[in-house]
């Protein structure tokens, strides 16, 4: 049932290349929409993707990616609509599916039985923005046990002892935060990012992806070039797949979505 998010970023590192990690909604505009994006992006060179699973209150997601949870959820998109989609089209990519919700969802349908559904449909990874590190353990432990590998989030914010204590506890890659806020497009990255790089860089040895605010070819290439091993865009996708405010058809937004793919993992080549 293809690789692991680990096993995945070992062999960008081999090719001493940066990974590319997509973000799209699952059933914005449609759930069919979606399988054709994630076959898209897959295509056109992600290394992993990452699909959001529609959410109510999504705290850590800015005005584009919160819109687009709002969409789905009003067509009446739901976790096992979503796991039915990931079930289909996980086997025809090769990379491999890191899921991002919040703790509710998982704590509704019990953390094993979570961690099971979305195993069995073929997701690899877990992003769960809302759970501290203080929680984490719940959910680590018997995701390790299942196969599940979960992501923690490090923010400019967070503290150099706290850090440590992320890095040891992380799965798969740790999820550095580019900025202090709300997920979203930001016209350059915070140079900040280069020192929390270094930072990490020193207290641990596994992958580190960069997101938040990520949006075009050239700051891909300055956090590649800053030592990221991995560079998450969420924002600039979902724009380019559902316009706001302009009528464009899915198979037009999925182009959009497979040629601007096509630029970021050209420029971290």
């Amino acid at each position: 049932m293809g690789n692991s998010v680990s096993a995945q970023f070992q062999t960008v590192r081999d090719q001493q290349g940066c990974a590319l990690i997509p973000f799209i909604t699952a059933g914005d505009p449609d759930l069919a929409t979606t399988a054709a994006a994630l076959k898209a992006l897959d295509r056109a060179g992600a290394s992993l993707i990452e699909l959001g699973v529609p959410y109510s209150d999504p705290l850590a997601d800015g005005p584009v990616i919160q819109a687009a949870a709002t969409r789905a959820i009003e067509r009446g998109v739901t976790l096992d609509a979503v796991l039915e989609l990931v079930a289909e089209i996980s086997p025809q990519l090769s990379a491999p599916i890191v899921l991002f919700t919040y703790y509710n969802p998982i704590l509704n349908r019990g953390i094993k039985t979570f961690l099971q559904d979305i195993y069995r449909a073929g997701a690899r990874g877990l992003v769960v923005p809302d759970l501290p590190l203080e929680e984490m353990e719940v959910l680590l432990q018997p995701a390790q046990e299942i196969g599940i590998e979960v992501t923690l989030l490090v923010a400019p914010t967070t503290p150099k002892e706290r850090i440590v204590a992320i890095a040891q506890q992380c799965q798969g890659f740790i999820y550095l935060v580019s900025v202090t806020g709300v997920t979203g497009v930001r016209r350059q990255i915070e140079s900040r990012v280069q020192d929390l790089l270094q930072e990490l860089r020193a207290v641990t040895d596994k992958p580190i992806g960069v997101g938040f605010g990520v949006s075009s070819p050239e700051q891909a290439t300055q956090l590649k070039q800053w030592g990221a091993d991995g560079v998450i865009v969420g924002s600039a996708f979902v724009k380019r797949l559902v316009p706001d405010g302009e009528m464009i058809t899915p198979a037009q937004g999925i182009s959009d979505v497979e040629s601007f793919c096509r630029q970021l993992k050209a420029a971290l080549r």
